[in-house]
């Protein structure tokens, strides 16, 4: 069942990409006492993530945070040193983290997984993007398969 409007992000440990390698992150550290922007993207170095949904963000970044969030972040079903990568390459710096979930829980967990095993990719996350304030959601966007256009970072400013 997919996450609502004022549920909670659910609570977990995860990783992160540092600039001193991977480091384990709680839930609850991301999430509390701020107001957050999480999306979500199918994987890191796939065309449309890497070409517009990251860029977009990193560009509209001081945008984002001047309208109030504390925080963004970027979620990919792929492990802390991929999304390391992907942020070297991407110029992220420190405007975004990058949120390994390389399980896919926090992603099932929320019920926005994305069955691919078929196209020999596994399971990912859908491309997503939501807001939350003190750990709960009060904005959810979910693309449609091969959609790009809810979660992009301008739609996801005008919820702020």
């Amino acid at each position: 069942m997919t996450i609502k409007v004022g549920e909670s992000i659910p609570a977990m440990k995860l990783m992160v990409s540092t600039p001193d390698g991977p480091k384990e992150v709680s839930t609850e550290e991301l999430f509390k006492g701020k107001k957050v922007v999480l999306f979500a993207v199918p994987g890191a170095f796939t065309p449309t993530c890497s070409a517009k949904h990251l860029p977009g963000f990193v560009q509209h970044a001081d945008a984002i945070l001047a309208k109030g969030a504390d925080s963004i972040i970027c979620m990919a079903v792929n492990d802390p040193f991929v999304m390391g990568a992907w942020a070297k390459d991407q110029g992220v710096g420190s405007k975004i983290t990058m949120l390994a979930d390389g399980s896919a829980a926090l992603t099932k967990a929320m019920g926005l997984e994305l069955d691919l095993v078929a196209r020999g990719l596994g399971v990912r996350s859908q491309r997503f993007a939501l807001i939350a304030d003190d750990g709960k959601v009060t904005y959810l966007a979910v693309e449609p398969p091969g959609g790009f256009d809810v979660s992009r970072a301008e739609s996801v400013m005008e919820h702020l």
